[in-house]
């Protein structure tokens, strides 16, 4: 019988293990695609003027590969050539990469501490100017706008909701969330403090609930994109949630930069428990108001 290599036995030369028949083709495969990403990213930054380049590269490809596929394609470069050329695509693109998972009064700890620690100091000044920065759909807005009125300080307070989607700032503007969360609305909003009826603040109609204008009598919705525009006020509060998380370290600094130049000395930033200014290049410039909830204030 014939030995194989592996069990010849004997003094003869040994036989070197052969590579296996694909070696090295996924390797080539994360290259080439990483290559594709680049080239998409660049050329929605050029045709479009969107900057994600910057942004976590795992959530960031899931988003495209989730893109891809809902467009029937097979590459990266089937979307880069679709986003080119149709501009409903790049919408589309657009909604997969912008962050917009949020509720109303979400995470209520974080709710009870904003109303602890910052809107107790808000009452020591006569006007305020509090800016949500990449405010999605909107619930948070409006959950601010409710909390403000109970505490006597909405109609002293300009809110500044802003993100880089105009999608979901229709959404925003419109104050209409579907009529089944109203629920789940209920319970944060009690969970968070709230001591009246939460359905006081919303109509019923047709599969939706409608808030009152008059919350959003002093909210300034509008466009702006963190990772690419400079400061455009001065702000008592930033207000910043479930955002930072997808940005890679660069990109952080960058809006950590823009979120300092945004604050008046004594003013304070609110990022909730997933995110922190800790190393960032202010960190030690920030005095701590809630360490859990990462709600700071700034030095003098």
């Amino acid at each position: 019988m014939r030995e194989t290599a592996g069990n010849q036995q004997g003094s003869g030369p040994a036989v070197p293990a052969l590579p296996p028949p694909f070696a090295g083709v996924d390797e080539q495969r994360d290259d080439l695609e990483a290559l594709e990403m680049r080239l998409l990213l660049e050329a929605v930054h050029e045709r479009y003027g969107l900057d994600f380049r910057d942004y976590a590269p795992g959530s960031l490809r899931r988003r495209l590969w989730k893109r891809i596929n809902e467009e029937g394609l097979r590459t990266v470069s089937g979307l880069l050539e679709r986003v080119l050329h149709d501009s409903a695509c790049m919408e589309r693109l657009l909604l997969d990469l912008s962050v917009n998972v949020t509720a109303m009064f979400r995470d209520p700890p974080y709710w009870q501490a904003l109303q602890k620690h910052v809107f107790e100091r808000l009452h020591t000044y006569a006007f305020t100017r509090i800016w949500v920065a990449g405010c999605s759909t909107g619930e948070e807005v409006w959950s601010l706008a409710i909390a403000l009125h109970e505490h006597g300080l909405l109609e002293r307070t300009r809110i500044y909701a802003t993100d880089m989607n105009e999608k979901v700032l229709e959404v925003a503007r419109m104050g209409v969330f579907p009529m089944e969360r109203m629920q789940e609305y209920t319970r944060n909003y009690l969970a968070a403090g709230g001591d009246r009826s939460f359905s006081e603040y919303y109509t019923a109609g047709y599969d939706g609930a409608i808030f009152q204008r008059s919350l959003a009598d002093n909210v300034v919705f509008a466009h702006h994109n963190l990772a690419t525009d400079r400061s455009f006020n001065e702000f008592h509060v930033v207000i910043c949630r479930n955002v930072l998380i997808y940005f890679d370290k660069p990109l952080q600094n960058r809006v950590h930069e823009l979120f300092w130049a945004s604050l008046p000395p004594l003013g304070m930033l609110a990022l909730g428990p997933k995110e922190s200014v800790q190393f960032s290049p202010h960190a030690d410039q920030y005095e701590n108001l809630d360490e859990l909830q990462r709600i700071y204030r700034r030095a003098q």
